[in-house]
């Protein structure tokens, strides 16, 4: 059934994602358009009344990063100068909840910045998911929906019908949700053990605490780039005697060079959601993309009734 009085509107980083979540709607997306002139600069264009609406502008922000975040800026500063009601920014992959604390000196907390840009365009709301870390929230004075990937996932996990599940974090930060997992699964769980030496893409897996010997390991994360820390991980598992590996990633980023390596991996499959879809390079052969879709539209549908989005997340 068609939900009235919201129209949502894409931008360049998720066309299709947006597509998909208006067709769960029963509605049109919103009509728009972003040009880019020949020295970068961007200019979006509203080519429909928008005046008085619940507008949501859904936009992950991805290859390229920088683009995308400030095209998102200039939506909802366009909203809001069109007269909208509210203007509520779906941002499904947020790249730089990476930088969420103040590590070392005289360095940026850029998701605390990006926060701050996103409030003074006139962003009345966000939703997005599986932030990197759960306290970005509290870096915006606007609500924060914060969903989570996991139901589709499990979903599809469930599909695979794979025997001797244990659930293994890839590091002790993202324990909490594995745990998480091995609950929905009924699956054991076991925690890795990462070491990063830089500012960059590359991890080596120390250490799996936890029994995978003779079992199926399904690795779990938030999102991956170049696929490092899955691969170090995956082959720590069959080191340490697991039957096969697979991976359930919220955020399928892919950096160019990543399917190679990932396709070459002991990975057998990945399974990724599709917040992300301008990836420089064809997706790895081995990736199997979930539609998160049906979460952000019911979402939205909830938002509009004033509904609980709580409960779409069960413990």
């Amino acid at each position: 059934m068609a939900i009235e009085g919201i129209k949502v509107f894409g931008g360049s980083g998720s066309q299709r994602l947006t597509r998909n979540i208006c067709r769960h709607l029963g509605i049109e997306p919103g009509r728009g358009e972003c040009l880019r002139f020949s020295e970068g600069n961007l200019f979006v264009r509203i080519l429909e009344n928008v005046r008085g609406g619940e507008i949501y502008i859904v936009q992950s922000t991805a290859f390229p990063a920088n683009d995308n975040f400030m095209e998102l800026l200039f939506w909802i500063d366009a909203f809001k100068r069109a007269s909208a009601s509210s203007v509520t920014a779906v941002i499904p992959y947020f790249s730089y909840a990476k930088g969420d604390k103040k590590d070392e000196p005289r360095v940026s907390i850029r998701a605390r910045v990006c926060a701050d840009a996103i409030e003074a365009a006139g962003a009345d709301r966000v939703v997005t998911m599986d932030l990197h870390a759960p306290q970005i929230q509290g870096f915006f004075r606007v609500p924060v929906d914060d969903l989570y990937a996991m139901p589709v996932l499990c979903e599809a996990i469930r599909s695979e019908g794979l025997s001797d599940l244990v659930i293994v974090a890839p590091d002790t930060g993202f324990a909490r949700k594995a745990k998480a997992y091995a609950h929905h699964l009924k699956a054991s769980l076991a925690i890795g053990y990462k070491q990063r030496t830089a500012h960059d893409e590359n991890a080596r897996a120390i250490e799996i605490v936890g029994d995978v010997a003779g079992k199926t390991v399904l690795l779990v994360d938030d999102f991956t780039i170049s696929g490092g820390t899955l691969i170090s991980v995956a082959g720590k598992a069959i080191e340490k005697g697991a039957r096969d590996v697979y991976a359930a990633i919220s955020h399928g980023v892919f950096a160019k060079g990543a399917a190679a390596k990932i396709d070459a991996s002991p990975l057998k499959r990945v399974y990724v959601t599709d917040t992300v879809e301008t990836q420089p390079e064809t997706l790895p052969k081995k990736v199997s993309v979930v539609s998160a879709a049906s979460l952000f539209a019911e979402a939205i549908r909830r938002i509009h009734n004033r509904e609980s989005i709580s409960v779409l997340f069960p413990d």
